[in-house]
């Protein structure tokens, strides 16, 4: 049985992106928790917020967990982008039930750094364009821009770009939290099963075995 999560993380790929101090959350997730766990290595202080400028890009569970956890390491401060508009309190009427509630939601990551910082940590609809360079290959920076969502004459959502609206926010560490596309490649590799055009395991329309015998993926 193949269990091996959908791990691989979403990139962004934008000027600046090979500063050190750029991270992806689970690296950053999966190095905390294991030292919670009794892991004997040393922090890598690369890995650790505190006294740091932390950015989170990107919403979600993900997200909200860098969000706590850079709380608790000690940050000196937390802001997270999210590329899409704030929610409304309510149901859209474009949102009906039985649809997933699209609103306004404070998860414990949220309501903590409120509680310490006196704000909510979430800037909506913000789109990064560059990292900043502090002229020793370190992130020092992140220059974005508001962005604006309009239904084209097909219906279908379509990001603008606010003009003048760039802002530079100050940061130390950077944690990419846009999501997964898939499960980690080099695995597939080792083990020679075939990947489906999305990247996940492929499998039989309403089954859940491989192209290896005997190897059946599971999740959804």
């Amino acid at each position: 049985m193949l269990c091996t999560g959908a791990t691989w993380p979403r990139d962004l790929p934008i000027p600046g992106r090979q500063l050190e101090g750029i991270h992806f959350a689970v690296s950053f997730l999966e190095h905390w928790q294991k030292k919670q766990m009794g892991n004997a290595a040393p922090l890598d202080m690369r890995l650790i917020a505190k006294d740091k400028n932390v950015i989170i890009i990107g919403g979600g569970d993900t997200g909200c967990d860098c969000i706590a956890t850079s709380l608790r390491q000690g940050a000196k401060s937390i802001t997270t982008f999210e590329i899409l508009p704030e929610p409304p309190v309510q149901r859209g009427k474009d949102n009906p039930w039985p649809q997933f509630p699209r609103v306004f939601k404070v998860d414990y990551g949220h309501e903590e750094v409120s509680l310490k910082f006196g704000r909510d940590p979430r800037r909506y609809s913000t789109v990064s364009k560059e990292f900043l360079d502090d002229g020793k290959g370190h992130v020092s920076g992140i220059r974005t821009a508001t962005v604006e969502w309009r239904k084209d004459e097909n219906g279908r959502w379509k990001m603008e770009e606010v003009p003048n609206s760039e802002k530079v926010y100050k940061c130390d560490l950077v944690l990419l939290a846009m999501g997964f596309l898939g499960p980690e490649k080099y695995i597939a590799t080792e083990v020679n099963t075939e990947l489906d055009e999305r990247g996940n395991y492929k499998t039989p329309v309403g089954k859940y075995c491989t192209s290896l015998p005997k190897i059946y993926a599971a999740g959804g």
